[in-house]
């Protein structure tokens, strides 16, 4: 559970950057696979699939957003939630090491797909549970999983939007890695990995 003092940082944390100032993408290794999803505040998002799958092919995963309308969207503009988009996380791995039903396996396990709009304390459209496909194989993949998810694991409530992918803007710098370089900083409270059984 997040301090009163890290919810207060959370909220004061600078708006000024735009997403244009960010990081430039990282080259994606021939072969490589991306994978995009939406499960609350993206900063806990990226810190759980790289603790994750770090060292088992994940390649990199970095955060932003999708799912929108408006062009080059800063945070604070994602926050006002009149641009659409979603804070996401996309995940570059191996395909030969991970697939592409274990990081939606984990996506199911690692937040509450059942809120509309909300993760925890955090609410709001930008906050809402999403799966960004890249191909019709991953939306395949993606309706078979969540179809599986929601029967064994949620009990029917699973709200979970499954899209095309079309324009993805990375965050600002400061958004990148935010959790490893600010070990004390807010992780929402409804992101943490539940022991279900084996999908079925």
């Amino acid at each position: 559970m997040s301090s009163p003092s890290s919810i207060l940082s959370r909220l004061l944390r600078p708006f000024s950057q735009s997403a244009a100032m960010s990081t430039a993408p990282v080259t994606i290794p021939e072969g490589a696979e991306k994978a995009t999803v939406a499960a609350g505040c993206f900063w806990g998002v990226e810190h759980m699939y790289r603790k994750h799958f770090g060292g088992k092919g994940l390649y990199d995963a970095w955060v932003g957003y999708i799912g929108g309308d408006s062009s080059n969207p800063s945070y604070r503009a994602v926050c006002s939630g009149q641009t659409g988009h979603a804070e996401a996380t996309q995940i570059i791995y191996d395909p030969n090491k991970i697939t592409y039903s274990q990081i939606l396996d984990f996506f199911y396990r690692m937040h509450d797909p059942t809120t509309s709009n909300q993760q925890g304390p955090d609410r709001g459209t930008q906050y809402r549970s999403g799966i960004f496909y890249h191909s019709p194989e991953q939306e395949t993949i993606a309706r078979e999983i969540t179809k599986k998810a929601n029967e064994q694991w949620w009990h029917g409530k699973i709200v979970t939007e499954i899209l095309p992918a079309k324009q993805w803007w990375d965050a600002e710098d400061y958004h990148q890695l935010y959790l490893d370089k600010n070990p004390a900083g807010y992780e929402c409270p409804s992101h943490y990995l539940r022991k279900f059984p084996d999908l079925k």
